[in-house]
């Protein structure tokens, strides 16, 4: 049993790299000779309805393909040594597979109505994979996660129906023939509002770290390339559409602001998987808002380098809590690269990556991206957020590789760790690889010219300034309680607000659902317990009880009563002689 546990395991890995290495091959072919093909396949014709199964291959959605293939190999293959206590491993790998398979609906698909199947499947799915330890934590991060994505699938519903007016679902056709029409501005809104959701942009921000609640193999896989880049993914394909509108310079304030919330409550936070998955939202905004200055290819490749190092980053946050016998809490971590070299190598490559190191994968994306944004004739809020958010991912990223590796180790001392689980870190070395090849590799074949971008020379190194900047203050914090300069500054209710996601979760669950709950619970203590219980089953009861309790002290204690009562008689008696 044992063995075909591990076998269906093994062949899942299998194939989803092989399909892997087939797209990327495929993928090549398509961009040297700029080929495009779109398939469509009549399900069923009744009358004059046709339902037809659209397949759209370009370059873009093979490549993306290519990515979400590897990085589900690698997370399956690294899950059959996570998971290996799980006694339905095979329950978990459909799931994983399952979601896979969601999102490449999603990828080839030029119809809102097969994007609308990938889309639900992947919200389905993520509620089973979230849930799936089952507990109370973990249904509330479900239910959460569930319904912050349903508002997304209802907006994709109602473009469905406005879509109707045009005689077909393939959006494609449309992106730039009806641009300015009105109807097609109130779809372009509500897919801006449907990507919001799916990629938890400001206010829908709550679900992300709540997600977390999942096994650290799910994490990887959602947080790199599947569920929170379905939105991002969404835009890129509408962008033509979507330029010039409103809602459009709305998100570039919302997704700054994002951003930026997300790197102030990473510094706040403790627990190593929520720091990772802030770390995560933090650059979202980042793509979302470059998607919406009109860059969408730069959002792309950002969205592709950033998968790699991202679900590297997880698989390492995965190893070190099974290391430290599930403990979360970078406090009780430490010293951690005298004991994992290996997987230590793997956390410190993905995290320079990720601040955007030179010549490591996130480095060709962010620099482009920053450079840009620098070049062009935005206002200054929208710069300050820009460079302040990256300066923040430096921090938090400093403060995390300060507090797991170089400060002292501050678990019991007698606990021994170990670095030869040989299937994480082999499934950890791929990504490893692509995470320090995949953004030069990139950026020489997305982009058909060499790029260069004049600017002053400040402006050139304003990156390097904000990154040591941020650097520095990581440092200063990790070696500093937090906690005791709030106290000394009397900060707490604003350290309050930046730690707590702006107060997002709770106006997110507790602040939409407290009246319902607490109506209801007036109307069960004042109705359904009030007096209609009171006049009926329950006041009976309350008063047979009184009186059952009153005979048994008659009977339980008769004997008693008898010869107190004789005594007082007695008493009563001695007292009517003494009066005659």
């Amino acid at each position: 049993m044992n063995n075909l546990k591990y076998s269906i395991c093994f062949i899942s890995f299998l194939f989803l790299f092989l399909m892997s290495m087939l797209n990327f091959f495929f993928m090549v072919y398509f961009i040297m000779n700029n080929m495009i093909i779109l398939m469509e396949w009549e399900i069923i014709s009744f009358n004059s309805i046709s339902i037809i199964m659209s397949i759209l291959l370009d370059w873009m959605s093979l490549l993306f393909m290519m990515f979400v293939f590897l990085i589900s190999s690698v997370v399956i293959y690294y899950s059959k040594s996570y998971m290996s206590s799980e006694l339905n491993l095979n329950r978990f790998i459909i799931l994983v597979l399952l979601f896979v398979f969601s999102m490449m609906l999603l990828i080839i698909s030029p119809n809102i109505i097969s994007i609308l199947l990938g889309w639900d499947g992947l919200g389905l799915v993520s509620y089973c994979l979230v849930i799936y330890y089952q507990n109370l934590k973990s249904y509330n991060a479900g239910m959460l996660t569930a319904l912050s994505n349903r508002i997304g699938d209802v907006f994709i519903l109602m473009v469905i129906a406005w879509m109707m007016n045009y005689g077909s679902w393939n959006y494609i056709f449309y992106l730039e023939l009806m641009n300015n029409d009105w109807e097609m501005n109130l779809i372009s809104s509500m897919i801006i509002l449907a990507a919001m959701t799916k990629s938890a942009q400001i206010p829908f921000s709550s679900w992300l770290p709540a997600a977390m609640a999942a096994p650290t193999p799910v994490s990887a896989l959602v947080h790199s390339s599947t569920l929170v880049t379905a939105g991002v993914y969404l835009l890129i394909r509408f962008n033509m559409m979507l330029l010039d509108t409103f809602f459009l310079k709305l998100l570039l304030l919302l997704s700054g602001l994002t951003m930026f919330m997300a790197g102030i409550s990473a510094n706040y936070e403790f627990d190593l998987k929520k720091i990772i998955a802030l770390s995560t939202l933090s650059q979202l905004g980042l793509m979302m808002s470059i998607l919406s200055m009109g860059l969408p290819d730069l959002a792309f490749f950002h969205l592709l380098t950033h998968a790699m190092f991202k679900a590297l980053l997880f698989m390492c946050a995965g190893v070190i809590i099974h290391m430290m016998n599930n403990i979360q809490d970078i406090r009780f971590m430490g010293g951690i690269s005298l004991f994992i070299p290996l997987t230590s190598l793997c956390m410190n490559i993905s995290n320079m990556a990720l601040c955007g190191i030179p010549f490591l994968a996130g480095f060709y994306s962010k620099d482009l991206i920053l450079e840009m944004v620098s070049f062009s004739n935005l206002n200054l809020m929208v710069f300050f957020l820009y460079y302040i958010s990256t300066g923040l991912t430096m921090f938090y990223t400093f403060r995390l590789v300060m507090n797991l590796m170089i400060n002292d180790y501050n678990l019991l001392s007698i606990y021994n760790l170990y670095d030869e689980d040989y299937v994480m870190l082999k499934s950890m070395f791929v990504l490893l690889f692509m995470s320090v090849v995949s953004g030069s590799f990139l950026s020489w074949m997305i982009f058909s010219y060499p790029y260069m971008i004049y600017l002053p020379f400040n402006l050139k190194m304003m990156v390097i300034y904000v990154s040591l900047i941020g650097g520095f203050m990581g440092y200063l914090i990790s070696n500093m309680n937090i906690y005791s300069m709030n106290k000394f500054m009397k900060t707490y209710n604003l350290s309050n607000f930046l730690c707590l996601m702006w107060f997002m979760p709770n106006l997110s669950t507790y602040g939409l659902s407290y009246y319902f709950l607490s109506f209801g619970q007036n109307l069960l203590k004042n109705i359904d317990l009030g007096w209609s219980e009171l006049y009926s089953g329950w006041g009976m009861m309350k008063i047979m009880k009184k009186y059952s309790l009153f005979y048994n002290i008659f009977q339980m204690n008769n004997f008693k009563i008898y010869l107190f009562s004789f005594i007082l008689w007695m008493i009563i008696l001695l007292m009517l002689m003494m009066s005659i």
